[in-house]
């Protein structure tokens, strides 16, 4: 018998707010893609779960709803901006520096970056 990662993975925030996002969608984010990965030997790959110490639920919120938006526009070109309250820009840069973790997803966006990027 195999051990099959979940389809379906848990985001936690600081504040105790859990979110279920689909595990390929949260492999955007290389800090989740390494947390998760079987050969990690991390304890979030075995659990499924990522608690973010430092991320609020407000912020965490957005992020999954980034997620799920830059699956939804994988390969569009045209992408309209995401909606953005100003009083999150700068916690939810700081979330995405730190999730991005040096790694960029295989569509070549990141949760921050260029002008071509969806911004978060």
């Amino acid at each position: 018998m195999t051990n099959t990662p979940s389809e379906y993975v848990t985001l936690v925030s600081n504040d105790g707010f859990d979110f279920v996002v689909r595990r390929e969608s949260a492999y955007v984010a290389g800090t989740i893609k390494r947390m998760l990965d079987p050969a990690s030997n991390f304890a979030e790959a075995v659990s499924g779960r990522c608690v973010f110490e430092n991320i609020n639920g407000v912020v965490l919120e957005k992020v999954c709803e980034y997620l799920y938006y830059n699956e939804k526009h994988r390969n569009a070109k045209d992408v309209p901006d995401m909606d953005i309250p100003p009083e999150l820009c700068l916690e939810l840069l700081m979330a995405a520096d730190y999730l991005n973790g040096n790694d960029s997803c295989a569509n070549g966006r990141r949760l921050a970056g260029g002008a071509d990027d969806l911004a978060v």
